[in-house]
């Protein structure tokens, strides 16, 4: 390992300490630390207005969120869902006593494919849980379509969705309000933090009521108990910087699309290096900067991998291996790889480069020249630029297309 300073596949975006302060003393003083205190109720009200929402109910995490959502809408049986995903969209399933069935992902969009929900319905699918995969928008029409026509709920797994927007009919929407449910993460690592949180996007009051009473134990007031509910709320600590999070979150993703832009100059004529597309209509988050390391790429995936790491570059394959290989899930029928070719190809090509607001221009240029050198035949040149408004290019003549 290379004696450099670690550059870890993102880092938690945090506001200056002495802005938090006032926060923390306003929580001393008030001696309110749970339980829907001032905080909470103003960052519900706060983010139910930046995201283009109604309804949000906040969660200690996203986790505990899913499970509740799926509690809220009574779903049992089967629920149809991605195995390209992190482990907690198939977990939040298996501890409501659901089978999660798995279907095959879109190879443009590594969303979970449409085509393929429609033939993996059974008499005893209730649901489909879809994910946003790296902030990009599924296919929501044909999804609610298949659902409409099979009596089928949505819940998305939006986790990684935090402020995209939809163009639909030149009107812009949040993807949050896609399905019946939609499922925030507010985890360290994710564009707008908490340092732990999530949180549930409702259609309606009474969904968000109904929810509100199964965070907080199934409780309606004192001595009123409606349901089997469970621990689920955010502290006012995290609902405290949660609010200051958000006065400094559209200039973090605006870093971040700088950062994302130079990657794809920098890194978008080495053959066999394939960066995804931007989805079309929708405002990117740029939660993620996946490539996928194709076959005629000089050395594999596992070996780019490797040679980041030796340059101390800590990169994860997002999502590596499949939820569905698990021990716990490889034993359902619908986790062949005759099942997901798709899925399973993407797996073995992925890799998430560092991409986070406090990203340096000399970290971002020593991961570009690893994954340079390794895609070129001889060392690459420096990439000199700065980032400004709007981000210049990064120019380079190192393996370009010969000229016919």
């Amino acid at each position: 390992m290379s004696a450099e300073r670690p550059i870890y596949v993102t880092q938690p975006e945090l506001p200056p300490l002495e802005e938090f302060l006032p926060y923390l003393k306003e929580i001393w003083d008030s001696k309110v630390l749970t339980n829907g205190g001032p905080f909470h109720k103003r960052l519900e009200a706060e983010l139910a207005e930046y995201l283009g929402v109604r309804h949000i109910s906040l969660f200690c995490n996203a986790t505990i969120a899913l499970v509740t959502g799926l509690q809220s809408q009574r779903i049992t049986g089967e629920v149809i869902t991605t195995p390209y995903s992190f482990v907690a969209t198939a977990h939040s399933l298996r501890w409501n006593g659901i089978t999660p069935v798995f279907a095959d992902i879109d190879p443009e969009t590594l969303n979970l494919d449409p085509s393929r929900i429609e033939a993996a319905i059974t008499p005893q699918t209730t649901a489909i849980m879809p994910v946003h995969c790296y902030g990009r928008p599924c296919d929501v029409e044909a999804i609610q379509r298949i659902a409409d026509d099979y009596n089928l709920k949505v819940i998305y797994d939006a986790a990684h969705a935090f402020g995209v927007q939809r163009r639909v009919d030149d009107q812009w929407h949040s993807v949050l309000e896609a399905g019946d449910l939609s499922v925030l993460s507010f985890h360290a690592t994710k564009v707008f933090n908490t340092f732990e949180g999530g949180a549930i996007i409702s259609p309606d009051a009474k969904t968000k009521q109904r929810i509100d009473h199964l965070k907080n134990f199934g409780f309606v007031n004192e001595t009123t108990v409606v349901a089997t509910g469970i621990n689920g709320k955010m502290s006012e600590f995290n609902a405290a910087l949660g609010l200051l999070q958000l006065q400094h979150v559209k200039g973090a993703i605006e870093r971040r699309a700088r950062i994302d832009a130079r990657y794809r100059e920098a890194l978008a004529d080495l053959p066999g290096l394939r960066l995804l597309a931007p989805a079309p209509d929708a405002t990117p988050n740029h939660s993620y900067f996946p490539v996928l390391v194709e076959a005629n790429f000089p050395v594999s995936r596992d070996d780019l991998y490797q040679l980041l790491r030796q340059r101390n570059v800590l990169t994860r394959r997002y999502f590596y291996p499949l939820i569905s290989d698990f021990p716990m899930y490889r034993g359902l029928p619908s986790a062949t790889e005759a099942n997901l070719p798709v899925a399973r190809h993407a797996a073995e090509q992925v890799l998430c480069l560092p991409i986070y607001p406090s990203m340096t221009d000399d970290e971002q240029q020593r991961v570009i020249d690893v994954v340079r050198e390794a895609g070129c035949s001889r060392l690459p040149e420096r990439l000199e630029t700065v980032f400004t408004e709007p981000p210049l290019p990064v120019v380079s003549e190192l393996c370009r297309p010969q000229a016919a």
